[in-house]
């Protein structure tokens, strides 16, 4: 018997960021900035920043993954990485689909917290392994995750890319 999965599907994905976008709005919580973890993080980002009216959108990009339930031994900056000027006194919410390990949000969160005047961490699904525990989850889970957006196989497919991550 296959492991069964978590399955978002696009639907539920725009009530999951609708709902956290008014947790975050029913705390107080007033980002300046929505600070997006690429690759799955912009689909998050994005919902988030216009339910919230935030136009001041950043990406990091951070290799962790090479396959289901594979990773690096630690989570990677890829280039371009942010300027930590363009952050400064900024508060900031991290926007990510999955707090997995909770390595790459701790990558990401440190990287803001020496320069921003808040950060605060945002995900449609978080792990009980995470390291980091978000402020804001809209489900918990300890399945693998079906996201609609990496589902379905690419169009295109490009050497030593990762599939289902």
């Amino acid at each position: 018997m296959a492991e069964e999965r978590e399955e978002l599907t696009w639907e539920l994905f725009g009530s999951a960021s609708r709902e956290l976008a008014q947790a975050i709005a029913d705390d107080g919580f007033e980002p300046d900035l929505v600070l997006s973890i690429a690759r799955g993080g912009l689909f998050v980002a994005g919902a988030l920043g216009y339910a919230l009216d935030v136009k001041n959108l950043h990406v990091m990009n951070v290799e962790f993954y090479t396959g289901v339930d594979e990773r690096l031994d630690l989570p990677v900056m890829l280039p371009p990485v942010p300027n930590a000027v363009d952050l400064t006194g900024a508060t900031v919410l991290v926007a990510d689909d999955v707090a997995d390990t909770g390595a790459t949000l701790k990558l990401v969160r440190d990287f803001c917290a020496d320069h921003v005047a808040e950060v605060r961490c945002a995900v449609v699904y978080e792990k009980p392994r995470s390291e980091v525990k978000c402020e804001y989850v809209w489900r918990h889970t300890d399945r693998w995750i079906n996201f609609p957006w990496s589902v379905r196989a690419p169009v295109v497919r490009r050497a030593g890319q990762v599939l289902d991550a």
